[in-house]
């Protein structure tokens, strides 16, 4: 067994058939890729029409999908994200992966950057890659669906082999939620459904920050939280196995949170009007994936994160203080007196924004996830007045 982090280089199995499925070779087969046109690059690309369902890959397993890239022209984030990436296994009419197309790869909030994690990559902002590992036993579908009101160009590329799955591995699923708004003192759920033996790999969170009330200095503070079999089986209430200690802290940062990114944690994306001097962004996505950390549960998981942020209040805010007593929204040890020129009071709060998530989890037994309602993954994540098209 190699631990190098692509397995052992060297090593030749001949079990492994190598196949690649694109618009050039649409069915996998051996022998048959680059036919169209004399094989002199005849068929790159395809158009998508609106509404329009297509399937990308129709395969009978075992096997593995170790690398699939994609791009299609630049668009508005609105229409970017009415693209819908499904997975379907074994035959399943159900699909185990229903996300909008960008943030399958990491696309926060419909805005493609420069981005580059252990698993996937957005390279220069337009090249969509994911090397996290797809096997699937006996069949894989996967279909894209242009919910958007124009006609595209795409080009895809799956990478793949054929041959035997380790009886160990799960089939990686993947589910997108949102809440537009969250709820007061009610955590977002990152991820939940999902039946073991499973391994939570990671995720991608994309929040859209609200500016009122304005007493809000900082919307970070909430920890994410995971429970595990045992603590989902004791009912409402219980205390989760794993516990952060803040939203930055998650993806491995401190004092607030700028763009950054590593292989394992980063924040990809972060939108604020240069002009309006506010202490927090109007849009964020930070990513965080469990390699060296793995999160494995035998049952069922439920992964959370709070909407809490920070209040410092000036010297002579008294009635400010009342006002949000009165509103009951002080969380954790209550008000700190700082008594700084800059700030008297410090508080945690609890707090209302625009969450959305795509969870990854591998699951030894196919399952469905929620399809993706396109209506309410559009709306609210167009242009905002001082953001430049690309």
């Amino acid at each position: 067994m190699s631990d190098h982090p692509f397995g052992n280089p060297a090593r030749i199995d001949l079990r492994q058939q190598a196949r690649t499925i694109s618009f050039e070779n649409p069915t996998g087969a051996a022998g048959a890729a680059g036919a169209s046109h004399g094989g002199r690059k005849g068929r790159p690309s395809a158009p998508i029409e609106p509404g329009e369902p297509m399937v990308l890959a129709d395969i009978e397993g075992p096997g593995r999908v170790g690398h699939f890239w994609l791009t299609v022209p630049p668009m508005a984030p609105e229409h970017l994200r009415s693209f819908t990436l499904e997975v379907f296994y074994d035959g399943s009419d159900s699909p185990s992966v229903s996300v909008p197309l960008p943030d399958f790869f990491g696309a926060g909030l419909g805005r493609p950057i420069a981005y580059s994690s252990a698993l996937q990559s957005i390279q220069e902002g337009r090249g969509f890659n994911s090397w996290i590992p797809m096997p699937f036993r006996e069949h894989l579908r996967v279909e894209l669906t242009n919910g958007s009101p124009r006609r595209t160009e795409l080009y895809y590329q799956f990478d793949l082999v054929l041959g035997p799955v380790d009886p160990e591995e799960g089939v990686l699923h993947a589910s997108f939620r949102r809440e537009n708004p969250t709820s007061m003192a009610r955590d977002f759920v990152i991820a939940d459904g999902f039946t073991g033996p499973g391994r939570f790999l990671g995720c991608n969170v994309g929040v859209r920050v609200f500016h009122e009330p304005s007493w809000f200095s900082w919307y970070g503070e909430g920890e994410v939280k995971m429970y595990l079999d045992d603590d989902l089986a004791a009912g409402d209430g219980a205390l989760p196995t794993w516990c952060g200690t803040g939203l930055e802290d998650y993806v491995g940062t401190a004092w607030g949170m700028g763009a950054h990114q590593t292989p394992l944690q980063g924040v990809q994306l972060l939108v604020a009007d240069p002009d309006a001097r506010r202490p927090m962004p109007d849009m964020v996505a930070f990513y965080r994936w469990h390699l060296p950390d793995p999160v494995v549960f035998s049952q069922r998981l439920k992964v959370t994160i709070q909407q809490i942020g920070a209040i410092i209040l000036p010297p002579g805010s008294d009635a400010t203080k009342d006002e949000i007593d009165a509103a009951g929204i002080v969380a954790g040890s209550g008000w700190r007196h700082l008594d700084k020129p800059w700030g008297e009071w410090f508080a945690v709060c609890e707090r209302v924004d625009d969450y959305c998530a795509t969870a990854y989890v591998y699951c030894q037994q196919v399952q469905p996830v929620p399809r993706v309602e396109v209506a309410a993954a559009v709306a609210d994540v167009g242009r905002l007045a001082f953001e430049r098209a690309t």
